[in-house]
């Protein structure tokens, strides 16, 4: 099951391609300035994720006017990501867990995800500025979004 709310949320640097090229992509960045919500879904280009991103993006200035970045995680390569988001119009920073580091820190391996391998789960997290999880939930499938008006109310609760 994903880490649990208390942990001291475990740091990653990841890769996104983004306009600019690509570029790094680190939590504790965000460490005394922001909040962050970290969502993880299994594969770009599917159905699900698709929904769940475009929702995020439609909603970014909610999360915004909360302190807080979104940062998407997945085990796509930051190309795969970057001609998905480019697609569907997705503007949330998409973060590559190629080497399928982070998902295992963060205890949200869905193994063999459709027989294709290990992907994440569909997880999210809300890490406050001083880096510790306040909000932790982990879908019962990949077919299952994350609760977006629980983890409003948690960035709500930091304010």
């Amino acid at each position: 099951m994903a880490i649990p709310v208390g942990s001291k949320a475990p740091d990653f640097t990841l890769k996104s391609k983004q306009a600019s090229g690509v570029v790094d992509v680190k939590l504790s960045n965000n460490f005394g300035k922001k909040n962050t919500v970290l969502l993880f879904f299994p594969l770009a280009f599917t159905s699900v994720c698709t929904k769940e991103m475009c929702d995020i993006t439609s909603s970014l200035n909610a999360f915004k006017d909360l302190n807080a970045d979104v940062i998407a995680i997945s085990v796509d390569s930051p190309f795969a990501q970057e001609a998905w988001a480019q697609k569907e119009r997705i503007t949330v920073t998409l973060a590559s867990d190629f080497n399928k580091e982070v998902i295992k820190k963060y205890d949200v391996v869905f193994p063999m995800l459709a027989g294709v391998g290990d992907t994440a789960a569909r997880a999210a997290f809300v890490i406050d500025k001083n880096g510790v999880v306040q909000y932790s939930e982990q879908t019962p499938t990949p077919k299952d979004l994350p609760n977006l008006d629980a983890i409003k109310a948690a960035l709500a609760k930091l304010m």
